[in-house]
């Protein structure tokens, strides 16, 4: 007896091994899905802070000044992006985003050093990356030590460091998180329902009478995502909703600037659930590649860790995610206020990647129907 029921259960193990090896998308699914996701984790898990775009405002414009931002860029932690003379040029930087931490040097700095007095430094942290400003600040605090114990062997008395954090003041995760986390579902939302799709009308039966309908290719493309892209502006309304009215996130900008961002979003992330959904040839084949899809794009956004930190090679990869760029807009927009001037080129970025996403899946979808 039990011989027999040895033998059933090798040939079921078999089977089972069979069937698995001769679908190519399984094979893929269990092996190079997660050596993928293991190198991309490997590299962009990291809450370490390298390159920290830094502007320089230095009236002192001495050799004990010049040492001290050469401290800053030789630790590897800060890369100077510009410098000057005047306040005002940092303030623009930093509403740029084109700068992340900003240092200022009074007149006096040298002057006080050779006194004995005790110089004054005032370092500037972009607050809505709340934990790189955090993890810069600890490193900011070192290397001014470091720098002032070389002096005088007396941290306490050579340099005094201020330290303030703009458009975040208290530094609150939770005001830089959840308007990521936003992001975040909306771009989840928008690939599941898409992803289904189409291949659910193949596994019903329905996509060869769609396919003999006098319906054209993006006839049928519009009607399959205007109702998801309704739903996408629906959630991003409920979203930003609770974001304001429960966790209390501060909103800066402007609603109209973000449902228009929102809509290049969501156009750009239904575009590859439609791909998702007409390379597949079942639901479960949509679920599946639609999550091994999200979870580097979420690595891939900055959502968690810096995209500076990341090696440069992934610092492109993420050039291509939309959920990158639209997590810039809606942090600086809920944060900082900032207005179409300063986040043109992710506008544009999320414009070409809808356009070209859209596009491939209608190309995709056109050979699906002949």
């Amino acid at each position: 007896m039990w011989a027999g029921s040895r033998e059933r259960i090798r040939e079921m193990v078999r089977k089972e091994y069979l069937q698995l090896f001769r679908d190519p998308r399984l094979w893929r699914i269990m092996f190079i899905a997660p050596l993928i996701q293991l190198i991309v984790f490997g590299y962009a898990v990291s809450t370490d802070v390298h390159d920290t775009s830094t502007f320089v405002v230095d009236h002192s414009n001495s050799r004990a000044s010049r040492e001290l931002v050469d401290a800053f860029t030789a630790s590897g932690y800060f890369r100077v992006v510009g410098g000057s003379r005047r306040p005002a040029d940092l303030v623009r930087m930093l509403d740029a985003g084109d700068a992340r931490v900003g240092i200022e040097i009074p007149a006096d700095f040298s002057a006080r050093l050779h006194d004995g007095a005790g110089a004054v430094v005032q370092i500037v942290f972009d607050g809505t990356d709340s934990n790189t400003a955090t993890v810069a600040q600890g490193y900011a605090e070192r290397i001014v030590q470091n720098y002032a114990a070389r002096l005088s062997g007396d941290v306490r008395l050579a340099i005094e460091l201020r330290e303030r954090a703009w458009f975040n003041p208290n530094l609150v995760s939770r005001d830089y998180n959840v308007p990521a986390v936003a992001g975040a579902i909306v771009f989840l939302m928008c690939l599941l329902l898409t992803a289904l799709a189409v291949v659910r009308e193949r596994e019903i039966g329905t996509l060869e009478q769609l396919m003999v309908s006098p319906l054209a290719a993006y006839e049928l493309i519009a009607g399959k995502t205007i109702p998801f892209a309704l739903i996408g502006l629906a959630d991003v309304f409920l979203v930003t909703g609770a974001a304001v009215l429960w966790f209390e996130v501060p909103f800066m900008g402007s609603f109209s600037l973000l449902l228009l961002a929102s809509l290049l979003y969501i156009l750009s992330s239904l575009g590859i659930g439609l791909l998702i959904s007409i390379t597949s040839r079942t639901q479960q084949d949509a679920f599946l590649t639609t999550f091994l899809i999200f979870m580097p794009a979420i690595l891939l956004s900055g959502f968690m860790f810096p995209v500076s930190s990341m090696p440069e090679i992934f610092q492109w990869l993420t050039l291509v995610n939309p959920m990158r760029h639209y997590l810039e807009i809606v942090r600086s927009i809920f944060l900082k206020g900032s207005d179409i001037s300063a986040l043109w080129q992710q506008f544009l970025a999320l414009l070409v990647l809808g356009v070209v996403m859209l596009g491939i899946a209608a190309s995709r979808f056109r050979k699906t129907v002949a």
